[in-house]
């Protein structure tokens, strides 16, 4: 059974809506693209806009791959979905799929990304 966070993190995949939460001790302001599985573990593919991070946050956001049992404090927030220009590498953040705001993903979701 999902937990609390996932099914979160599915909402706002779902509802394009941004996540703050805590993550790693500090705040972020994300918007999730891949959500699924990592070696048993709920993991999700994220874009990172604003708030804190371990490392200098880029102007305009970076790409953080979140394990799901070490979020806390995640509430959904209207605003622009932001997933910044894209990446030129494969993702190897999730490796079972479950859900990616891609239309095309080559992935292979296991369900099918509806749109609320």
């Amino acid at each position: 059974m999902a937990s609390a966070t996932y099914r979160l993190f599915a909402e706002a995949l779902r509802a394009q809506q941004q996540i703050v939460c805590v993550y790693g001790g500090r705040a972020r302001e994300i918007c999730p693209v891949i959500l699924g599985h990592t070696d048993g573990q709920e993991v999700a593919l994220t874009y990172q806009f604003g708030g804190q991070s371990n490392s200098r946050l880029p102007p305009g956001g970076e790409w953080r791959c979140l394990l799901l049992a070490k979020v806390s404090e995640a509430t959904l927030r209207d605003g622009p979905w932001i997933v910044g220009s894209g990446h030129s590498q494969p993702q190897g953040c999730v490796k079972e799929v479950d859900l990616d705001a891609n239309p095309q993903s080559p992935y292979r979701p296991k369900r099918p990304l509806k749109r609320r």
